[in-house]
């Protein structure tokens, strides 16, 4: 379905999603945008004065025209002509001159401001609650940290610079008209509409086509991203569908030519009606001022009506670009509302001013009585804030008691309590969906518990400073990430000062070790776009070394070997089993044989603890968890 068109004046349109969303300008508004102004006043104040003396001086040259036929050229006068002439070419020259002065000054103010606010974004953004980023957009977050930014620099440089010239240019043109003739300046600005009308229809015609092909270009896009990609031309060639594919892009591509050639034509078409009206002011300027000259008394002279006509012409630019900058001032005042949106989202989770930063990790974790949900609905009361008042388990309960009356599915987690001390590991299993990486995940303050408390060795991660919670908390997770760079600079993410030696141990206790030294660049191998050149299992063991760097008080594994193959797990397993045993340590697996070492075996079922004991302990019983290991192992459980 084609999208409507709402357009302004001037032949320039916005979409109807534009005009929908169309921003409140309000006095805030502008305040703020002036605020990223301020930095730079001085440099902004001088663009200021180059854009007025600019704008008054190329107008001048025009003035001067009238002189240099009347006293030059009819009254001959061959001294004054040349020194008109060389005055007309020095003030033009002046006002190019400071037209590049101008052009430096809006580009450097503009590349100011938008690095500032990219900055800004940028840091922001790194504050945002996992949350954020899990249920956003990507692109979106892309957006407005590229596109959004990038069109602010245009704004600022052009948008604001062309309101400020044009109304300069304007208005100093009406003026010069008055001073010559009143009759005159009144008659060539009734002309000026029929200019704008031509440039309506043809900005109309012209937005319609090329919003066409563009939506034809997308789909053309769309056929080479599907079948030109490495996937997607197997795809084609298994199932015989070059012909159908080949058709498909005939197609398409025959549209676009269409297209462009009407787009052209509507063009030229734009192109001889502005000129016919261009030429119909200066043709009544020339008729209303010989009548008045003939006739007599009226003082005008062939260089006034000569200026006149000249600063006629010199209008038709301003006027149709004041009509046409509603739509650029609309989506200006657009692209700073989407930025302000963003640098407005609450910073939940961050440090308290009183934050507790204490001497030495051990890694100790109690959960006591916790609640937590993704989405939380408007009942389930404000989320406690850290470092506001002291955290009181029972007064924490008794408040979600109440405000949690009836909370049905909202809850992914449901007054979950246990203990992990220092030195020991406990194992995490359950059905998919169970919980158990949301455990995990409110123990660094990814997110923040709605109801009860997570506290690392003896306090509530919400009074700790996050810098050192996190400093001291280490997670391997399924879905490895590895920057695309060499081995060595994923691992010296975690600590970037490590030395050789550091990276060759952790390497090893990883099991790692031995294939990156078979390589031809060792340490320095590219492991590609997302680590895509090696294995899963090889990926898996450079995030272990690379947790081992870090050397935190806590060691996370979550579903570490659930996607590996049985070689790739049996090696995980081998660097992980010497670390449960040294280090407090936390699991999760699907496969129950990889946490059969830990101290403790805590079931999760519909977000809830359900059993929790150690690995003999729940065998001996009919529960969960032993339904859990005869379905893996296909046999009856033994005595």
């Amino acid at each position: 379905m084609p999208v409507r068109m709402m357009h302004g004046p001037g032949g320039r349109f916005l979409t109807e999603e534009e005009n929908a969303s169309r921003p409140k300008v309000t006095r805030e508004l502008l305040t703020r945008i002036g605020t990223h102004l301020v930095p730079y006043w001085k440099q902004l104040f001088l663009a200021l004065l180059c854009v007025t003396a600019s704008s008054i001086l190329n107008l001048y040259p025009a003035i001067l025209t009238g002189r240099i036929i009347d006293e030059g050229l009819i009254g001959q006068d061959l001294p004054v002509l040349v020194q008109l002439i060389v005055l007309s070419l020095g003030v033009t020259f002046s006002a190019n001159l400071i037209g590049v002065l101008e052009s430096w000054l809006n580009a450097w103010i503009s590349q100011h401001v938008t690095f500032d606010m990219r900055n800004r974004m940028f840091r922001h953004l790194e504050k945002m609650p996992q949350q954020f980023f899990t249920s956003g957009s990507q692109g979106d977050i892309i957006t407005r940290m590229t596109s959004d930014i990038d069109g602010v620099e245009s704004v600022i440089s052009n948008t604001f610079t062309s309101i400020l010239s044009n109304a300069i240019t304007l208005t100093a043109a009406i003026v010069a008209m008055m001073h010559k003739n009143v009759l005159m300046a009144v008659l060539g600005m009734l002309v000026v509409p029929l200019f704008v009308i031509p440039t309506r229809k043809a900005g109309k015609t012209r937005w319609t086509l090329t919003r066409e092909a563009q939506a034809c270009n997308d789909r053309i896009n769309g056929i080479l991203g599907e079948t030109m990609s490495v996937s997607g031309q197997l795809l084609v060639k298994l199932f015989g569908r070059e012909d159908y594919e080949y058709d498909r892009y005939v197609h398409e591509n025959k549209e676009m030519i269409s297209y462009h050639i009407r787009e052209r034509m509507a063009g030229r078409w734009f192109r001889v009606a502005i000129s016919t009206f261009a030429s119909v002011g200066p043709m009544l300027l020339y008729l209303a001022g010989g009548i008045l000259m003939i006739r007599g008394g009226s003082g005008l002279t062939v260089g006034d009506i000569t200026v006149l006509v000249t600063l006629l012409s010199r209008m038709y630019g301003p006027v149709n670009q004041l009509l046409n900058i509603q739509v650029d001032w609309i989506r200006a005042m657009a692209l700073f509302t989407r930025i302000f949106n963003y640098l407005d989202m609450p910073v939940e989770i961050e440090s308290p001013a009183d934050a507790v930063i204490p001497e030495k990790a051990a890694g100790a974790v109690t959960f006591s009585h916790v609640d937590f949900a993704y989405e939380k609905k408007e009942d389930t009361g404000k989320k406690n804030k850290a470092g506001q008042d002291n955290v009181n388990e029972q007064e924490n309960a008794d408040k979600i008691a109440s405000s949690l009356q009836n909370p049905g599915d909202n809850l992914i987690l449901h007054d979950v309590s246990f203990s992990l001390e220092p030195g020991k590991s406990i194992a995490i299993v359950g059905p998919s969906g169970a919980g158990k990486s949301t455990i995990v995940s409110l123990i660094p303050r990814l997110y923040d518990v709605l109801g009860g408390s997570v506290c690392v060795d003896g306090i509530d991660v919400r009074k700790l400073d996050l810098s050192w919670l996190r400093a001291n908390i280490g997670i391997v997770t399924q879905d490895t990430y590895l920057f695309n760079g060499s081995l060595r600079d994923n691992l010296l993410y975690a600590k970037p000062d490590a030395s050789e030696e550091e990276l060759i141990e952790v390497c090893k206790k990883a099991n790692i070790y031995e294939m990156i030294r078979a390589l031809p660049q060792g340490f320095d191998t590219l492991v590609g776009n997302r680590g895509l050149k090696l294995s899963g299992g090889e990926r898996q063991r450079i995030s272990i070394a690379r947790v081992l760097l870090k050397d935190p008080a806590l060691l996370i594994f979550d579903e570490a070997t659930s996607a590996l193959d049985s070689i790739s797990e049996a090696s995980i397993q081998r660097a992980i089993d010497p670390l449960i045993r040294t280090r407090t340590s936390i699991l999760i697996a699907h496969r129950l044989s990889t946490i059969l070492a830990a101290d403790k075996i805590l079931v999760v079922k519909g977000g809830r603890i359900v059993e929790q004991g150690t690995h003999a302990e729940l065998l001996g019983n009919e529960s969960i968890y032993s339904e859990l290991y005869r379905t893996q192992y296909g046999k009856e459980l033994a005595a």
